[in-house]
């Protein structure tokens, strides 16, 4: 049973337990549960933002500096691919990475950086004009509509 803290955010026992799925799945769909599979995966549960490979690598690293940036993009595929994280494209950002969750989209302000998960509905009318007009089914968890958030404006 996954436990929560008032604010919403999961504790170190939810964490561990979301961790120890996540390898579970993986055992299943054959891969292996390595340190810095276990580590990154720590990472991503520790806090539920949005991070480009590279800030997953830097804090992999700070705990065991001989994990490859390589490793990390191996693992994220990995993840990805087993749907456990969602890979969002950010303008012409490098890719953020977080765990896969309810379905939702994206709105990313090109000044701050800010980014904010909007619910998929947000995109129902863009979905039904792409499929209308040209066939394509999209998948709003995985991009980011960006522009400037009131802040910025």
């Amino acid at each position: 049973m996954k436990q929560f803290q008032a604010d919403g955010q999961p504790t170190a026992v939810a964490d561990r337990d979301g961790v120890e799925e996540v390898l579970a799945r993986m055992r299943e769909a054959g891969g292996r549960a390595t340190p810095a599979r276990r580590l990154l995966l720590r990472v991503l549960f520790s806090e539920g933002k949005h991070r480009s490979a590279e800030e997953l690598a830097a804090e992999v690293q700070a705990q065991a500096p001989d994990v490859n940036i390589s490793t990390i993009y191996r693992n994220l595929d990995e993840l990805v691919r087993l749907g456990v994280v969602d890979r969002t494209y950010l303008g012409g950002g490098p890719a953020a990475y977080h765990l896969a969750s309810a379905a939702h989209g994206h709105i990313h302000c090109e000044h701050c950086g800010a980014m904010t998960e909007v619910p998929d509905e947000l995109f129902d009318d863009l979905a039904r004009v792409v499929a209308a007009r040209y066939g394509f089914a999209i998948a709003p968890h995985r991009f980011a509509v960006t522009g400037l958030c009131a802040d910025c404006q």
